[in-house]
């Protein structure tokens, strides 16, 4: 009884001692969040820069936070630039979207297209008779006629297609937001996406009978880090040339 009481105790004083730590971390974490408006030292356009705010609250427990950006409206065009405007950004306040309306990052559609298309083309290859058309018709209790009459009926290829697009824009939007790139980055943002799907629609996709509910498992993995991998490492490679900065 003791020890659960103690155990009790210890529970309820652990947030407690690790309040002020999550109130600092808090701190420097707002301090540098938000975009912030600069004069760019290689061109003195203005352009609207993004310091990590997440890595300077990791490194600032000690009070010396690592500072460095993470986004800038001339990258990924110019993203090999010196940094140079990292001293103005941290004394600049963050800006108002009045401000800055018009310097907005724009989200590449090719790379989007590329992800999605590759999706939709391991899914093709993954239900084939190549790989695990016998084992998913088998687990769903359908024969091959009633395959093709569903196919012709309802062409769920193209439904595949809008799924995969879908969720490539979505990986790409979470990179936008938190001002991510880079192969490991997409696939982060492909699985906390393709989790907060599936928690979702668990209740449905419990139903599915386990052979069945394997074989799209298998897919679904395979295809969100196809996705991440893709959006995330061709984010500064296939873009368009900037002309206003």
């Amino acid at each position: 009884m003791l020890f659960i009481l103690w155990l009790v105790l210890c529970l309820a004083a652990a947030p407690l001692m690790l309040l002020p730590l999550a109130l600092w971390l808090r701190e420097v974490y707002m301090r540098y969040s938000a975009s912030r408006l600069i004069a760019c030292p290689e061109n003195q356009q203005p352009a609207a820069v993004n310091i990590d705010a997440l890595h300077a609250a990791f490194t600032g427990i000690d009070g010396s936070p690592d500072l460095r950006l993470c986004d800038c409206t001339r990258w990924p065009e110019h993203s090999n630039c010196s940094r140079a405007c990292l001293p103005q950004a941290i004394e600049t306040e963050p800006y108002t979207l009045a401000e800055v309306k018009a310097q907005t990052k724009q989200i590449y559609h090719l790379p989007i297209l590329l992800a999605a298309f590759a999706a939709w083309c391991l899914g093709a290859f993954w239900h084939s008779q190549y790989l695990f058309r016998a084992q998913w018709m088998a687990a769903a209790g359908v024969t091959h006629a009633q395959v093709e009459q569903f196919v012709w009926r309802f062409s769920p290829h193209l439904l595949t297609v809008a799924v995969c697009l879908l969720f490539a824009y979505g990986v790409a939007w979470l990179l936008a937001v938190f001002h991510r790139r880079g192969v490991l980055q997409g696939i982060l943002m492909s699985v906390l996406l393709c989790g907060t799907l599936a928690a979702a629609s668990w209740s449905g996709m419990a139903r599915m009978p386990h052979g069945l509910l394997v074989i799209e498992a298998g897919y679904i993995i395979l295809a969100t880090l196809t996705v991440g991998a893709i959006v995330g490492g061709l984010y500064d490679k296939l873009v368009m040339p900037s002309r206003s900065l």
